[in-house]
């Protein structure tokens, strides 16, 4: 399993900036949306190849802005995607990705939150938005394949799930006993390990890379955390390498927008959904 506890520790483990070829790197951020810790996770592409190289959990802001420079540093290009609400203009009532969310994924019971000014997590959700354009992440999610810089993406995992392992409802590993979670949250691991290696673009990923599925209900929340955060990763990774060929964008940047990878064997086309 990728151990990477800390910036420090991570910094230890992999150095890419010297002696490399150039290369990309697409994180992976389930934010904790009020006072909970964050999953992190960060995919590295050189040569077309795909791997897994830090899968995290971190507590506060400075943190986890701190990890997100540390692993895009020396990077030729980064994409940040983050499952949160990141541009929120509305001040009450829902969004038009969250209406768009219901639209065409509540059928598989993966209509999303609400989000507006008014929510308690409003605040500092856009506030962590901004702090990444400030880092020079940018929102274009409107972009051909493989483009040039920093971006940042909201995904949702859900989805992503529905469109890229072709499930006909959810993993539901967030709600119920946990009894009922725990072989939901071990469904997502395995789908993992056997589909995405087998995706274009492929990930590389073994057994021993992503942690196990505790049987306490803390600790698998924290690998819930974790591998959301691959999710959120591989969403990157996929937005940067085919843009919206193939990849559906439910809404729009002044509205806000969702980032979902189209149907894996849908065909290609330019997808921009709105009401």
């Amino acid at each position: 399993m990728i151990d990477s506890s800390s910036v420090e520790n991570s910094t230890s483990k992999e150095n890419f900036s010297q002696n490399c070829p150039p290369y990309h790197r697409f994180l992976g951020v389930d934010l904790g949306w009020q006072s909970g810790p964050t999953g992190l996770c960060c995919l590295h592409m050189d040569n077309g190849n795909l791997r897994l190289v830090a899968l995290d959990r971190l507590q506060t802001v400075d943190e986890i802005l701190a990890w997100i420079s540390h692993w895009a540093e020396g990077s030729t290009n980064a994409v940040v995607a983050v499952d949160a609400p990141t541009l929120i203009p509305n001040e009450t009532g829902m969004r038009s990705p969250d209406r768009l969310a219901h639209k065409h994924f509540g059928c598989y019971d993966a209509g999303c939150y609400p989000a507006n000014l008014g929510r308690p997590f409003a605040a500092k959700l856009v506030a962590f938005g901004l702090a990444l354009e400030s880092l020079g992440f940018q929102h274009q999610p409107h972009s051909p394949p493989q483009p040039a810089g920093r971006f940042q993406l909201e995904v949702f995992p859900h989805p992503a799930t529905v469109h890229l392992f072709g499930l006909s409802k959810i993993l539901k590993y967030k709600k119920g006993t946990l009894a009922q979670r725990r072989p939901e949250l071990e469904k997502l691991r395995q789908y993992q390990l056997s589909v995405l290696p087998i995706l274009e673009p492929a990930l590389d990923l073994q057994e021993s890379d992503l942690p196990n599925i505790p049987f306490t209900g803390a600790a698998m929340k924290a690998v819930e955390d974790q591998l959301d955060s691959l999710t959120c990763a591989y969403v990157a990774a996929h937005w940067w390498y085919w843009g919206v060929e193939r990849n559906w964008v439910l809404g729009d940047r002044t509205e806000g927008y969702i980032v979902v990878p189209a149907p894996v064997n849908a065909p290609t086309q330019t997808a921009t959904l709105k009401p």
